[in-house]
């Protein structure tokens, strides 16, 4: 550790056995001869050593036995006491306070290099390596200074050894030496060592965490690496894998997520551009084994065969360029099959509500439109074919360039069921023409496989333009004619499908899987030209950048613990109500909201975890949307494993304040966010929730509100997108985005979603046009269930309980009114048509606070609202005719007996339960009076008496109880 420069120490004493023995003696020797006025001479020359303090514990062994001469000179019976030198011992213990005390911002521990020497040593060897594993889990740092000191020659010899006990903390240690340093896989496999973590995957003693070490371990090995896909196929890998993945053995070791993401991508990457494994898996049938994979709850296990299921689709489509003859592996028919089964599997999740599923979807999809490129060519350009029966005339946001001049826009509409999302008004190009997809499979100059970085959206023209200069398309196009094409095309209803399926993906709520999606459609040569709306003041509404926009799963509200993704809700308390609230009302704050004021030019999204790989070198597909789950799950184990953060105490406490102190008020603008403190009036930050200049945003919530609180935005489109660090100037991070609404009505052409957020369940309920509610766990990130509303009205209002987990409320355009709990078999609990006076959209609704399951607040378009009992009685107890037919928002206090109604005629009245009206909030015309626009929506603050109003002129307005302090 004293030798400088490194690589002079790694020379000497580590790359050859014999001339690291002959320098340590120099070492010795050096020290020796000094003390007689001697000075050795080396070449190269070294440091001098013969003074390092570390001597001074040889100099005592020295002296021990010394001390035994006048003994054994008195008495030559007497014998020679020698004992267990105490050095080896004496060193662990202080290599051990140093991992105590120790960080990497301090001196690095001396006694590194005598550890690596202990291993040699069977009676301290399980200890050494216990503290080894402890420093190497202190960061990359540690893994790499252990490995400038040698200690691979070391933990590789290890793996011979057959000794129970140290397997687990063997297979640790390999885990955080090839999470920093993926070369060793070539020595690995040389040395046999691939066997030993094969074995050790396949052992029912050890614990599921550790087994997706060893998992890891295995993957990394054949990462890229042909002679460890060999060698591990030949092991027998694939068929350990699958027997986990199966259920099989006794234990209850597929229950580890964590486990089960990594003997996916294990296979993913056993598979990867290497036929020969792909057929056995086929032959395994592990497309089927799959399959109960993509509905695990959490979503990296889902990303993770998604990613494997999108590796099998190679099979036979290497085969020319590998020299392997597919008809010899595997017989069409079989392959077609595979193809399609696989094809379903992905087109299942390609709605998934997890972004990191929709990408791996995008990367497999890409794979195959790459093979099937002229077969999907022809299924696109036949959407604008007039076939009145076919599932391809249901695309109505886009249109081909015909053979003369503009484009041609479809007016059929969607089937309902359909899982295309609401259209958003792009335009797409197609590259379906007749030159485009003549018989001989020719792609028109307008392709993009044809045109490098032309196109826009195309991989070529954002981040993979580097590749356009390399020659790397001259394997995939040659003289314009795709190579690899399949002589057997699967039937045009799954092709259809998929197109469908790649539309959706372009379409997609999060910036990063709508490139992706728009990437996969220009291999199939549909372009899209995004138009921009141009707003009537003249400014034009410019689209983010999304080149290189990107998704992290918020650590504050995921946390990544050996694979579990807990989402812990913490239920707000219910107050009892008081007797007597707002004896007057006085507004508090006035905000006016410009969508202009605080535009940061970053994107405001995280670091690129979901961006294309680099080039795979001379890989004819490099030039593809590229899988990320395995690089995004690798870091895992790059992060300190065997301790975790004890901030329990600081968390109670940041709870604690959130419960004291007022939520921010955050009001909404049309596509952009501004978060503003109310009580001292400032804006606190401002930023587009990056949706189209038409679709507005129709709902706000918080997410784990005393907590670390995460902004859920819902758009009127029903795109949901989660905001982390809103409250903090131009940090806001995007970290999570997905469509909440599947399918439309048959000849709906908007959508307008409504949304509720419930805290207790962690459940997201949206509906819109559609004859059903769909039911979101955003823990889960995916569709836990779909409601049947039973009517032929849409939704027009959701109002989601704060007490009772599972109870949720709807109102609808008819003036119905439903009670749903997703706890009990038949969903729905009751219904009640209330609103029979004048048959208006009920407009707001809500359930009343208290612990009362079933006591729901009903307001309608009309102007009335009804309070009702949906277990006792079907007609309204009480009813109070607040407005005349303007009525447009309704809000009910979360804990306090209050409800506020506003209208349109510039009229806010508030009430208590009895229907009593407690205050009026109207515009006067006076010169000092207030004056407030046409409320749009209604607000209480959860836990204080405040009310916020927002007007149709970009104005929020907060009144206050009169006896409340000043603000």
């Amino acid at each position: 550790m004293s030798f400088k420069p490194a690589d002079l120490f790694q020379r000497l004493f580590r790359q050859d056995l014999l001339v690291a023995s002959l320098f340590r003696n120099f070492l010795l020797a050096e020290r020796i001869m000094r003390s007689a006025n001697c000075s050795p001479i080396s070449y190269p020359m070294l440091p001098p050593t013969h003074q390092h303090h570390m001597w001074d514990a040889w100099d005592m062994a020295a002296e021990i036995c010394l001390s035994q001469l006048p003994t054994l000179v008195e008495d030559p019976n007497a014998e020679f006491q020698v004992g267990p030198s105490p050095f080896f011992t004496e060193q662990l213990t202080a290599f051990e306070v140093w991992l105590d005390h120790g960080s990497k911002d301090k001196k690095p521990p001396e006694q590194l290099p005598i550890v690596l020497q202990v291993l040699l040593s069977h009676c301290h060897r399980f200890r050494a390596l216990v503290l080894l594993g402890r420093f190497l889990d202190m960061g990359p740092w540690a893994v790499d200074l252990a490995l400038s000191v040698g200690i691979f020659p070391y933990v590789l010899k290890l793996l011979q050894t057959t000794t129970p006990e140290l397997r687990q903390i063997l297979v640790f240690i390999w885990t955080k030496i090839l999470a920093l340093d993926k070369s060793c896989q070539v020595d690995l496999v040389k040395d046999g060592g691939h066997t030993y973590f094969i074995r050790f995957l396949d052992s029912v003693e050890a614990y599921p965490e550790q087994r997706a070490m060893a998992a890891f371990v295995l993957a990394v090995i054949v990462d890229g690496h042909r002679r460890g896909q060999e060698a591990c196929t030949e092991a027998g890998l694939i068929h350990v894998c699958l027997k986990h993945l199966q259920g099989s053995m006794p234990n209850d070791a597929q229950t580890e997520p964590l486990f089960l993401q990594w003997l996916c991508l294990c296979l993913g990457k056993l598979w990867e551009d290497f036929t020969e494994a792909q057929v056995s898996g086929v032959q395994a049938d592990a497309p089927a084994i799959f399959v109960p994979l993509l509905s695990e709850p959490q979503p990296e296990v889902r990303a993770a065969a998604v990613f494997a299921l999108g590796t099998l689709l190679d099979v036979g489509f290497d085969s020319a360029r590998d020299g392997v003859g597919g008809d010899e592996d595997c017989h069409d028919e079989e392959k077609v099959s595979t193809e399609v089964s696989i094809i379903k599997s992905l087109l299942s999740v390609a709605s998934d509500g997890s972004p990191l599923v929709r990408a791996e979807v995008a990367a497999a999809l890409a794979c195959f439109a790459f093979g099937h490129n002229k077969h999907l060519k022809s299924v696109a350009a036949a959407y604008w074919k007039p076939q009145s029966n076919s599932l391809l005339t249901s695309l109505p946001s886009f249109a081909v360039k015909s053979s003369g001049s503009g484009y041609t826009t479809p007016t059929h509409c969607i089937p309902h069921g359909s899982r295309v999302p609401s259209p958003i008004a792009p335009l797409l190009r197609v590259g379906g023409d007749s030159q485009s997809i003549s018989r001989d499979g020719r792609v028109s100059t307008s392709s993009p496989l044809a045109t490098p970085g032309v196109i826009h959206g195309s991989p070529l023209s954002d981040d993979s333009s580097q590749l356009s200069d390399s020659g790397i398309l001259n394997d995939a196009v040659t003289n314009g004619v795709v190579n690899h094409t399949r002589s057997r095309p699967l039937d045009n209803t799954h092709y259809s499908q998929c197109v469908l399926a790649m539309c959706a993906l372009a379409k997609d709520p999060s910036t990063r899987i709508a490139g992706l999606g728009r990437r996969v459609l220009s291999i199939i040569g549909i372009e899209q030209v995004v138009t921009k709306s141009v707003k009537s003041t003249g400014e034009s509404t410019t689209a983010p950048n999304t080149g290189y926009a990107g998704l992290a799963r918020s650590s504050s509200w995921f946390d990544m613990n050996g694979g579990h993704l807990p989402l812990t809700f913490r239920t707000p308390p219910v107050s009892p109500p008081r007797p007597s609230y707002l004896t007057g009302m006085r507004r508090v704050c006035s905000l006016e909201f410009r969508p202009h004021l605080l535009h940061s030019q970053d994107s405001g999204l995280a670091d690129p975890l979901l961006g294309s790989a680099g080039s795979s070198g001379a890989s004819e597909r490099s030039f593809l949307p590229q899988s990320t789950i395995y690089n995004w799950s690798c870091g895992h184990f790059s992060k300190p494993l065997l301790t975790a953060a004890d901030d329990g105490e600081e968390v109670i406490a940041r709870r604690e304040d959130k419960e004291k102190l007022a939520l921010d008020l955050i009001a909404k603008c049309q596509h952009s966010c501004e978060v503003w403190n109310y009580e001292e009036a400032t804006l606190l930050n401002s930023f587009d929730n990056y949706g189209y200049p038409d679709k507005g945003i129709s709902k706000l919530c918080l997410v784990n509100e005393l907590d670390e609180s995460l902004l859920l935005v819902a758009s009127s489109d029903g795109n949901i997108r989660i905001w982390k660090d809103y409250t903090v100037r131009g940090r806001q991070r995007l970290v999570s985005a997905f469509p909440s609404i599947q399918g439309h009505r048959p000849g709906v052409r908007s959508v307008n979603a409504v949304v509720d957020w419930q805290q207790q369940s962690g459940y997201l309920f949206s509906s819109s046009e559609v004859s059903s509610i769909m039911a979101w766990d955003l823990d889960k990130e995916q569709l836990v269930n779909t409601i049947p509303t039973s009517s032929d009205c849409s939704i027009s209002a959701l109002s989601a309980s704060h007490v009772h987990a599972g109870h949720f409320a709807a109102g609808f355009v008819d003036g119905c009114i439903k009670l749903f709990d997703i706890r009990v078999p038949e969903l729905l609990v009751s219904a009640s048509r209330p609103h029979t006076q004048r048959v208006e959209r009920v407009v707001g609704i809500g359930l009343q606070p208290g612990l009362e399951p079933a006591k729901i607040v009903s307001a309608s378009q009309a102007g009335d609202i009804q309070f009702l009992d949906m277990r006792n009685l079907k007609e309204a107890y009480l009813t109070i005719d607040a407005h005349r037919g303007s009525l447009t928002a309704l809000a009910v206090h979360r804990h306090a007996p209050l409800i506020a109604s506003g209208s349109a005629k510039q009229l806010i009245k508030v009430f208590n339960l009895e229907g009593e009206q407690l205050g009026t909030i109207r515009y006067l015309s006076t010169f000092m009076a207030q004056k407030i626009g046409s409320v749009r929506c209604l607000t209480f603050h959860p836990y204080q008496v405040l009310l916020a109003a927002g007007a149709a002129d970009a104005c929020v307005s907060i009144y206050a109880d009169e006896i409340a302090p000043t603000r």
